[in-house]
Parts: C-alpha cells; structure tokens; sequence
C-alpha cells in the first residue's frame, strides 16, 4: 500500500529531519510510529499526502509515485487528522465539518449523510452534530478531526498523538476506531507517545530517531528488554507490563492482558 524508498527530507535552514528512511507498509496493517519530539515522526506522514515533498527519494501509494500526483488527489487515498485539531476545524457546526472532506471527494446524499452519521457515532459526536466545534473541548474537538477523517471513507488513517487529552473514555473510543479501521482493512497508521495505547492497539511498531528508523517489529519485539537501551536513545520506556513482566522472569508482556496470562501460565505450572 505505502513504500518510502531512501526517503529524505531537509527543512530551510538545513534540518534533516527524514534521513534516509525505506518502509513498507502492506494494506490493512495497523502501524504506530513512536519516538521522541524531532525524530521525524510528522514530518515522515506528512509526505503520505502530499503535504511535504521529498528532498530526496520517493513514495509509493498504490503503486503510484505520490510525486505525481497533487495534494487533492492524495487526499481521497490518504485522510490525516492533525496533532493540533484547531488546525483542522474551520466550520461553524460540527456536521458541516465532518460533512466538508467527504463531499469535496465527491459523496453526494444518502450516501454522504450515512458517512457523517457513522463518523459521528463512532467518535461519540453524535449528541453535538448542531454544536459549534468551538463550544467543544479540547479533548473533543481531538475526536472531531477525526471524525472528520473517518467520513472520508480514505484506504488510509494517518493519526498524529490522536490519544493526547483523552480520559479512559476517549482513549478507549480511539482503539475501538482503530479496530474497526484493522476489520475493513484500512491501514491505519499513528504517531503516538502513550506506549500503553501503542502496546494494546497496534500491529507494528516503528521506532525513529534523528531521522532514522532503529526499530520496527511487533510491540513484543520492540518492547522486548533488549530493546530498552534503544528505546532510552530515544527518551522512551516501555509500557508497564513489559516492565513487570521482565523484572518478574516472565517474558516480554507489553499490554495487561499478555501479562495476566503470563501470571496466569505460571500459577498454573
């Protein structure tokens, strides 16, 4: 679905904030990209829809040269929901912001209708369709930019810190979405610094640094305990059960459900 080839990007000024970076990324897969504030991260997805260019290198999308083709036309394949939803948000109600990309792709009624509604329930918006998105908080207009993304119905879902600001309801609302995302094979792919979500939600787990890629694997691999110096490079822990579970002999445990079975195994022996 999505390849960088030797991908490189430097700012004015000479900040080489993509170094380098060859990635392929299979349809349907569900990828979380982690590492500290500079590594690259945003800058990295931004170029999925055209909102950087390479410096040097290319990407592939669908077997398409992204270089070719302008930033409408990417945005109908790649939907991203920005860091900072105020960005993002522009209209006066919140149906007419979740209704905007969807129908400037094209969608037109019943069909159009149906996208919001589901956009709408999926986020939890449904209650605030009539609100202005300023009268929402914080946390909630985070979920409006991704409603907004979602009704775009796109084959990919970039999400850039979608967890920041969300109580347990929230967060729990951004993993059902990325489940459901996994289920109708949408590739989903988001910049995280909650490795708990990261851990307990993602397939994939791509590592960056200065630019680079230093890890890629499942969370048991990347979370595994001789990763943690990698990790600390990088100014990141792993989440709590992989902790525990190391310090207690029983693996690589990344969420709590692997390290509840893990206890559970041994209780059993």
């Amino acid at each position: 679905m999505i390849e960088t080839q030797s991908l490189v990007h430097v700012y004015e000024g000479g900040t080489r904030a993509v170094d380098g970076v060859t990635l392929t990324i299979e349809r349907g897969e569900a990828v979380a990209i982690i590492g500290q504030n500079g590594s690259g991260k945003s800058t990295l997805v931004r170029h999925l829809n055209g909102l950087l260019r390479p410096t040097e290198g290319r990407i592939v999308i669908d077997g398409v040269d992204a270089a070719t083709r302008r930033v409408a036309q990417l945005a109908a394949t790649v939907g991203l929901a920005f860091q900072d939803p105020d960005r993002q948000i522009f209209a006066g109600r919140v149906r007419n912001e979740v209704s905007f990309g969807p129908r400037n792709l094209g969608l037109v009624e019943p069909e159009l209708s149906k996208a919001v509604d589901e956009a709408l329930r999926a986020t939890g918006l449904d209650g605030d369709a009539d609100t202005n998105p300023y009268d929402l908080g914080y946390s909630r207009r985070k979920l409006l930019a991704l409603a907004s993304i979602l009704a775009m119905r796109t084959p990919v879902v970039v999400l850039d810190e979608p967890t920041t600001g969300q109580d347990a309801r929230g967060v729990a609302l951004v993993e059902a979405i990325v489940a459901s995302l996994r289920d109708e094979r949408r590739t989903t792919i988001a910049i995280s610094h909650d490795m708990r979500f990261v851990a307990q939600t993602f397939d994939r787990v791509i590592v960056m640094r200065a630019g680079r890629v230093v890890l890629d694997g499942s969370p048991a691999e990347v979370f595994d305990e001789p990763n943690w110096p990698t990790l600390a490079s990088t100014y990141l822990e792993p989440p709590l059960p992989a902790r525990v579970g190391a310090r207690m002999g029983l693996g690589c445990t990344p969420t709590e459900a692997s390290l509840v079975a893990a206890l559970a195994a041994r209780s059993a022996r």
